[in-house]
């Protein structure tokens, strides 16, 4: 029986497309990507950037010194036929609004299979809104608001420590340094005053006064400020024993300068990690930030490390060392990529299976975690963290002392020689 011409070509093109009784075969699979790659946060966002690129990079090359890296050994994504990962790039301006528009394109007009972001928890709040809507898996490997898991979602995971782990780091480092005979009883909270922010400063404050510290002052003050004044003479006239900073890069910068034109300085100086981390602000203020203490997950490595390998490679590619935040985000990326390749389908039930199912172990990760494995609410419940310091013209691992690659020095030193 002659077949017609029609038919032929209806064949021809299912077949060239990889459709056949649903088989994979696409050459790419989008991801979407929501950060700030201008405002305030631009830093951050450019650094996330960066840390996704290389992320591409690992998989889709071959990669065999990086050892048990998830999926940095062969190209592409095996189980969907070696399938490359494309990553469209969206900056969401520094807003919620801007974030929320970005996820709702990606989603539309790009035809992502999954969205990663959004560095500000605020926004990504916004932004997996529209990605749960839709029913499109949204990874973050970096926003730690708590109530981000708290909403019932149902296609919304997360990598990172939450702001439960990082107040019980800060409190059991708190007691270690007052079991050591440091007088610390007077704990100040300085917070932006986004979601972020916010949020972080009251988990903190909470465990800080159930461990037994008299947090007498909460400090919160707008991201977008550009004098801090006020706020520097609040902190000053309250004499905390310790001050804990939960600031992005800009304002971290602004109140790092301006405690040094003011003359003051806490005993114990905490940045949590956001701004800190950036690293603009040891580029820009490092001299007089001595000693400054910041939550990290990330860790160089010795050299030849599949880690001090990985930091090699973002160095060659941005002429700076990999920072924690930007480690988060890589991190939280790749193991979306997994569940992808696991899932071995774009199909959004599929890839929310594979999410729900992930099981990463330490030798997997590039970054300090215990594994990575999501509870009901997608939530990482081995994520970890430690302490690092400013020493010199970088972070060294502090704190606890099984993580520790260097002696913990306080009181803050600031700018002083």
């Amino acid at each position: 029986m002659k077949r017609s011409p029609w038919a032929a070509l209806a064949v021809a093109s299912l077949l060239a497309a990889g459709l056949s009784g649903g088989a994979f075969a696409q050459q790419t699979v989008k991801i979407g990507a929501i950060y700030p790659l201008s405002g305030n946060a631009a830093s951050a966002g450019t650094s996330a950037k960066a840390a996704i690129e290389l992320a591409v990079d690992i998989i889709n090359n071959d990669h065999p010194e990086l050892g048990d890296i998830t999926l940095a050994k062969g190209t592409g994504l095996p189980n969907l036929k070696g399938a490359k990962v494309e990553v469209v790039f969206a900056d969401n301006q520094g807003t919620p609004a801007a974030g929320q528009n970005q996820a709702l394109r990606l989603i539309t007009e790009e035809k992502v299979v999954a969205l990663h972001g959004a560095y500000q928890s605020g926004i990504t709040t916004t932004a997996s809104a529209i990605a749960e809507r839709y029913g499109i898996p949204f990874m973050t490997g970096e926003s730690v608001a708590a109530n981000l898991t708290e909403r019932g979602f149902k296609w919304f995971f997360r990598t990172t420590p939450i702001a439960s782990d990082i107040a019980d780091v800060y409190v059991s480092f708190l007691k270690e340094m007052k079991a050591k005979g440091m007088k610390i009883d007077n704990l100040v909270i300085v917070n932006e005053n986004t979601e972020y922010g916010t949020s972080i400063a009251k988990v903190v404050g909470d465990t800080a006064k159930a461990g037994g510290f008299n947090v007498s002052m909460v400090i919160p003050y707008s991201a977008n400020t550009t004098d801090v004044q006020s706020q520097v003479l609040q902190l000053k006239d309250a004499k905390p024993d310790a001050a804990i900073f939960i600031s992005y890069t800009s304002d971290a910068i602004l109140f790092t300068k301006t405690m040094q034109a003011l003359g003051y300085k806490p005993p114990i100086l905490i940045g949590d990690n956001s701004g800190f981390s950036d690293a603009s602000y040891l580029r820009t203020v490092g001299p007089i930030a001595q000693g400054v203490i910041n939550r990290s997950a990330w860790d160089i490595g010795k050299p030849g490390s599949p880690t001090f390998l990985i930091n090699e490679m973002y160095k060659k590619k941005t002429g700076n060392d990999l920072d924690d935040t930007s480690g988060r985000v890589m991190q939280g990326f790749l193991a979306l990529a997994e569940a992808v390749n696991r899932a071995g389908s774009t199909e959004p039930a599929k890839l929310q299976a594979a999410l729900k199912a992930t099981d990463l172990k330490p030798n997997q990760l590039m970054m300090g975690y215990k594994g990575i494995k999501f509870d009901a609410k997608g939530q990482n419940i081995l994520a970890s963290a430690m302490l690092i310091q400013a020493q010199g013209d970088q972070y060294v691992a502090v704190w606890p002392k099984e993580s520790a690659t260097a002696e913990l020095k306080l009181p803050y030193k600031a700018w002083e020689k």
